[in-house]
Order: C-alpha cells, then sequence, then structure tokens
C-alpha cells in the first residue's frame, strides 16, 4: 500500500526541520510508493521544495495530489511539474440557478455572476480536454487571436468545469436576440474571422483540420459511388495545404461581446488549415443540420431559422467582399459538399445505418454529394 504523507498550512524556513523530522520518522524502514496529500497546503517555499527534492531522491515514485491552483502554480514556475505526477485539486462549484447562456454539444455555459462565467463539459471524463482547450487558448492568445483564456477549473457535481472572467460578457446569439443590428454583428465577426485565417502558427504543434476532412471522405467511399467517392477525396487532398489557424467551431454562441471588444470561446477545435474548412464546419452550424431536423439550427443557435441562414450568407458575402455574387454562391457550394461530407460520415458513424430515426438525414447527404460533387471541379478558393 502507498505511504501518503499529508502537508499543511504553510511551509517555509521557519518550520520544515520540524517537517521533516516528522516524515523522516513516519517513514523509518519504509520503502514504497509516497503520496503527498497537499490539499490544505496553502504555501511552499523554496525550503519546503528543496524537503520533497529529498523525498523523491530517496522515493524515486513520489507523487503530489490535490494542489489548489497557488500551489499548483509553485510547482509548475520552479519546474516540478516536469520532474513528477502532480495532479490538481480542484474546488466545488454550484450553477444552482444559474443562466444558462450557451450550450453546445461538449458542453454549457453558465452565467455564475456579474464578472463570471463557468462552462461545464457533459462527459464526466472531460478533465484532458479542458486542459488541451485550455492550453490551446494560451496558444491563440500568444498567436494575437482574442480568446477568453479559463484562469481556473472547478468540479460541478460529477463533472468539470472551465472558469472564465467575463464581466457582463454577452454572446452574439443574446446581442440578435435584443434587436442588435445584424449586419454590424457580422462585420465584427468577419474581422476576427479573418484575423485567425491571416495568423501563422509557426510555434505549436496543433491539429491539420485538411487531414481530418480527409478521414471523413475516406470513411465516406463505401457509402457513395465509385466515381464520386474518388473525386471527392481528390478535390479535398487538392485544398491546399496552410499553416493559417481555423477556429473549427466558429458561430454566434462563441463569440461573446465584452465591454468594446470581442473574444472567442471554445477553443477546443482549434487546428490550421484553409478558410473553407473553416467555413464548412460553421455552415453546418448555421444551416447544415437540418437536414437532421429543420428546427435544429434555431433551437441550438437560438434565433430563428431565417436569421440563422441570413448571418452565414452575409458572413460570405463581407468575407468576400470583393468578389461578385456568382462567384459567392460557387464558394457555398464547395463549403456545402465539404459540409455534407462530414454529416454523412457523422450520421452513419454515430447512428448506423439502420437508424429509421436518421435515415433521411443520411439519404439527405449521400444523394446531395451524388448530385453535386460532379458540379464543382474544386473545393477551395
Amino acid at each position: 500500500m502507498d505511504k501518503v504523507i499529508t502537508l499543511t498550512g504553510k511551509i517555509d524556513s521557519n518550520n520544515v526541520s520540524k517537517i521533516e523530522e516528522n516524515i523522516s520518522r513516519d517513514l523509518d524502514n519504509y520503502n514504497g510508493n509516497i503520496i503527498i496529500d497537499t490539499k490544505d497546503l496553502d504555501y511552499i517555499s523554496s525550503a519546503g521544495l528543496r524537503l520533497i527534492l529529498k523525498i523523491k531522491k530517496q522515493y524515486p515514485n513520489t507523487s503530489i495530489v490535490n494542489c489548489n491552483s497557488d500551489v499548483f502554480n509553485i510547482f509548475e514556475m520552479t519546474g516540478f511539474t516536469q520532474m513528477m505526477n502532480i495532479k490538481k485539486g480542484y474546488k466545488n462549484l454550484s450553477i444552482d440557478g444559474c443562466q444558462i447562456i450557451a450550450e453546445g454539444a461538449y458542453g454549457i455555459i453558465y452565467r455564475v455572476d456579474s464578472e463570471t462565467i463557468v462552462k461545464v463539459y457533459k462527459n464526466p471524463n472531460s478533465l484532458d480536454d479542458i486542459i488541451k482547450e485550455k492550453d490551446n487558448a494560451k496558444k491563440a492568445f500568444i498567436l494575437g487571436i482574442p480568446t477568453a483564456i479559463s484562469y481556473d477549473i472547478v468540479k460541478v457535481g460529477n463533472l468539470y468545469g472551465a472558469v472564465f472572467e467575463m464581466l457582463d460578457a454577452k454572446s452574439y446569439a443574446e446581442l440578435l436576440r435584443e434587436g442588435n443590428d445584424i449586419n454590424k454583428l457580422v462585420k465584427e465577426s468577419v474581422d476576427i474571422l479573418k484575423q485567425i485565417h491571416n495568423t501563422e502558427n509557426d510555434n505549436y504543434e496543433l491539429p491539420s483540420k485538411k487531414k481530418e476532412v480527409i478521414n471523413w471522405a475516406e470513411f465516406c467511399k463505401n457509402y457513395l459511388p465509385k466515381d464520386i467517392s474518388m473525386k471527392l477525396i481528390k478535390m479535398i487532398k487538392e485544398i491546399p495545404d496552410r499553416n493559417t489557424i481555423i477556429h473549427g467551431d466558429f458561430h454566434i454562441k462563441n463569440l461573446m461581446h465584452l465591454k468594446n471588444e470581442t473574444l472567442l470561446i471554445d477553443m477546443e477545435t482549434i487546428s490550421t488549415g484553409h478558410p473553407i474548412l473553416e467555413f464548412a464546419c460553421s455552415y453546418a452550424i448555421y444551416e447544415g443540420f437540418e437536414c437532421l431536423d429543420p428546427k435544429n439550427p434555431e433551437e441550438f443557435l437560438g434565433i430563428p431559422r431565417k436569421q440563422c441562414r441570413d448571418f452565414f450568407d452575409l458572413t460570405l458575402k463581407y468575407y468576400f467582399e470583393n468578389e461578385n455574387n456568382n462567384k459567392i454562391i460557387d464558394i457555398k457550394n464547395m463549403i456545402k459538399v465539404i459540409c455534407y461530407t462530414r454529416l454523412l460520415r457523422r450520421q452513419i458513424k454515430h447512428f448506423g445505418l439502420d437508424n429509421k430515426k436518421y435515415k433521411h438525414s443520411i439519404d439527405f447527404c449521400r444523394n446531395y454529394l451524388i448530385e453535386n460533387v460532379p458540379k464543382v471541379d474544386k473545393l477551395y478558393f
């Protein structure tokens, strides 16, 4: 059985000798693994860190658990997190009575108070995803993308949540429901979209969106005529490789208006690639999922169906402001081919071919691709 050492209060040069003496006595003749529980540790100085190094040197499998944020930051800044297994302890947060301001496939965003929101992940095993999203947000922020960074991780019942400081922030979905001008909001969002798509990533390891989309098409080839699937895969592979950023889930519920600035949230899908792949993901939210249920976009985004479509079409209009209408229609047709490739793969993979509830959407996506893949010669602008 592992030996647990409990550290409490503050550890500094004034008391470290006494603590070391007590630990040495407790570990006398012990030769197993050590777990240092820091749940009630408020502060540790360099003297305390040297004590932990002594313990680890004698017991190489020493680990630390239940660190609060302040203590974990000390371990992180001093390099201890690189040397040994250190796990944070997460405080509990109640969301009883909190307003839901957005909900997505992976989580629900609550307003805790006027200054704070928390994104609660639906999967109880999502801790690694939260840490990944937090890391992605930091990368995006450093690259100059206006993104909100989580400053804490909490437990909400048996789930995990990421906490953000959002003083009186409102999503663009809320602003539209309040009657704000759609053209103004679209133009603001397009400014951010262009900034993202012109941001090059030379320093961080981020996934390639194109590789993901190729996998969608490879999956679908067993459910499409051979000539259609071969052309589809060929066109996707011909999309130019780019190291510029894609958000991957860019829509009005992930755009937060905060005082005089707009910030992006939900950075778990950040990747690199051609902007056409961004638009294909956004189109699915604003219109594509109508193939599953005509009310899906308006129920998800919380605005009327027509406004969903208008927001996406205006996004293309202002993003491609120097292009004529026929060119924009051609680009939208490319977007739809990629989108319905994604949705065909999604519906079959998640629900199977024999699920009567989803048969209509599978048939729609398949028939759309069979009819429209021959009509396009490329999938990029």
